[in-house]
This record gives C-alpha cells, structure tokens and sequence, in this order.
C-alpha cells in the first residue's frame, strides 16, 4: 500500500496562489493535490543546489516544493511565473 503524503503549503506559496488568474490557480491546486500521492510526477525535476526541492509545472507556473520521504511531508514553499519563481529574494 502506498502512504499518502501530509501537505503543507507554506503562507508565501498560498499569497501567490490568490494573486493568479482562477483558472491557473485552479490548474495549480489540482497539480499540487496529486503530489499527496506521487510526489515526485512524471516531468518533475530536483532542484540543483538543494537537498530535497523539485518543481512541476503547470502552463506557465511552476510549483516549487520539498519532500520529506521519512516524515510522509510535502511542503509546498513557492508557486511563480517560469521567468521570475526561481530568482531569490
């Protein structure tokens, strides 16, 4: 049996999230949904320079997230347009 993974979405990420247009926030919700139960998705990709981040896309946004493979947790930490999510702040 597969375990299910505990979301958490981090204030940041959810900040982002009520600043997108409906229907890509939609898109984005449904996308991090499905990590509960395949955190690392067919087309994710790790993050060079961390220990645990990934990213999946969804249209022009990508979803920026950590995983705890011990603790059954996925944080979700930032969700941004493709040209400007990675930059740091």
């Amino acid at each position: 049996m597969i375990s299910m993974y505990r979301l958490i979405i981090s204030r940041v990420a959810e900040k982002q999230i009520e600043t997108l247009p409906k229907q890509a926030a939609n898109a984005i919700i449904n996308k991090i949904d499905l990590l509960k139960n395949e955190p690392r998705p067919e087309g994710c990709k790790k993050l060079q320079g961390y220990e645990s981040a990934y990213r999946v896309r969804s249209g022009d946004y990508r979803i920026i997230y950590r995983v705890e493979d011990k603790k059954l947790i996925i944080e979700v930490v930032r969700i941004g347009n493709r040209k400007d999510v990675y930059k740091k702040r």
